[in-house]
């Protein structure tokens, strides 16, 4: 982690003002939290800081008021199970920068912990503006960014700040950096992927970049079948972007020059209708029924993939094999969840996933917890295995 500035290098706290950027986005229904994970996973950075003698202050959105004081988006409902979480009393601040931002931090003593509110209720936020960043820092000494999440949106409260205090990572940003840099930065080869999901057309830079960078890609779910079209092989009713079949092309070729391994479906798991439980049968991928649509990776294809993945150190998962939220296609994907699952607790696996269904998915197989790391972050996990420089990561940058 020397490549960037975290906890371990900021000196002292006792006494600070420290700024915490947080993720705070929790689902809520009729003003209570119905889901605090996100909540759960900065309680450690918190409460280290804040017992370190810190005056603690954290920054958060919610929701898109796109720089309008909307109610349904204040942050003040979350109040009770961000203290509940933490053990100890939260103050709130009806406003994250100005005169009530100000009276609140003033009336903080060491040890105590305050949120503000929505930083997107101003404009200046998302314009990442120079004015309302030094407003935003004038309220501590020190910027600790906890907000991997939001780490590719170069906004005031996850760019700005850094260049305006000194700034470090929190633990939660630290586990995060250090997962991903295991993962695809400096992991142990060879190194696998696994990339499912509906389109290709949403993933093309993730595969583009991906097959450059690892040793065997998985190509899964129904962006599998426009791959297999574009081979010319017919996917009946199949979920398939047809006017992709060249860049399918184009990407096989690339992975071909680049010396990676293409590991797409051999069988499927066929249906004539998108509902669980729905009749289906597995049938080689040549010989889908034109009536039918593949809904998941069959026996052979898990055979398959699961022997890559005894074949490599390091395992980058992304999107599920099938339709796993209908039963029975959700077998692959579990399948495979579990046989990486259980590679890495043997000690012969580094496994780091995340992206949407991602999560969704590994829970579902119930090996979430023995995976290296798990990513709840969305858009920034996959901005950075597409290759791209996240803002909020690149201003944490050790100088020098």
């Amino acid at each position: 982690m020397s490549a960037f500035r975290t906890l371990d290098d900021a000196g002292a706290l006792t006494g600070k003002r420290v700024l915490m950027r947080v993720d705070l986005n929790v689902p809520m229904v009729n003003g209570r939290v119905t889901d605090a994970t996100r909540i759960a996973r900065v309680v450690p950075t918190i409460r280290e800081v804040a017992d370190k003698g810190a005056k603690v202050i954290l920054l958060a959105h919610f929701g898109r008021p796109k720089g309008k004081r909307e109610p349904k988006d204040s942050l003040e409902p979350v109040v009770p199970a961000l203290s509940q979480a933490l053990g100890r009393p939260v103050a709130f601040a009806a406003d994250c920068v100005g005169d009530d931002a100000a009276r609140a931090v003033a009336a903080l003593k060491d040890g105590d912990v305050l949120l503000l509110e929505n930083t997107r209720y101003h404009a200046g936020e998302e314009k990442n503006d120079p004015a309302f960043a030094d407003a935003l820092a004038a309220n501590g000494d020190i910027y600790v960014n906890e907000a991997f999440s939001a780490a590719h949106r170069a906004h005031a409260s996850t760019e700005g700040l850094a260049h305006r205090l000194p700034a470090y990572a929190g633990r939660e940003m630290q586990a995060e950096l250090e997962a991903l840099t295991k993962g695809l930065e400096a992991p142990q080869r060879p190194v696998i992927a696994l990339v499912g999901g509906a389109k290709v057309s949403s993933k093309i830079d993730l595969l583009e970049n991906l097959v450059a960078k690892v040793d065997m890609l998985v190509i899964g779910g129904g962006m599998a079948n426009t791959f297999l079209h574009a081979q010319g092989k017919a996917v009946g009713k199949s979920l398939c972007e047809k006017d992709l079949a060249e860049t399918a092309t184009r990407i096989l070729a690339a992975a071909d020059k680049a010396g990676c391994r293409i590991i797409l479906p051999v069988d499927a798991v066929a249906a004539t209708e998108f509902k669980a439980q729905a009749p289906h049968e597995t049938v080689p991928v040549d010989a889908v029924p034109e009536g039918s649509m593949i809904l998941d990776a069959g026996p052979r294809s898990v055979s398959e993939i699961n022997a890559a993945i005894d074949g490599a150190k390091t395992l980058v998962w992304n999107g599920p094999l099938g339709a796993f939220e209908l039963a029975p296609f959700d077998a692959a994907t579990v399948a495979a969840a579990k046989h990486a699952a259980a590679r890495t607790k043997a000690g012969e696996l580094v496994s780091v996933a995340g992206g949407g269904d991602t999560v969704a998915a590994l829970n579902h197989a119930g090996v979430a917890a023995d995976f290296t790391y798990v990513s709840t972050a969305g858009g920034a996990f996959l901005e950075w295995l597409e290759g791209k420089a996240l803002p909020g990561v690149e201003a944490l940058r050790a100088k020098g």
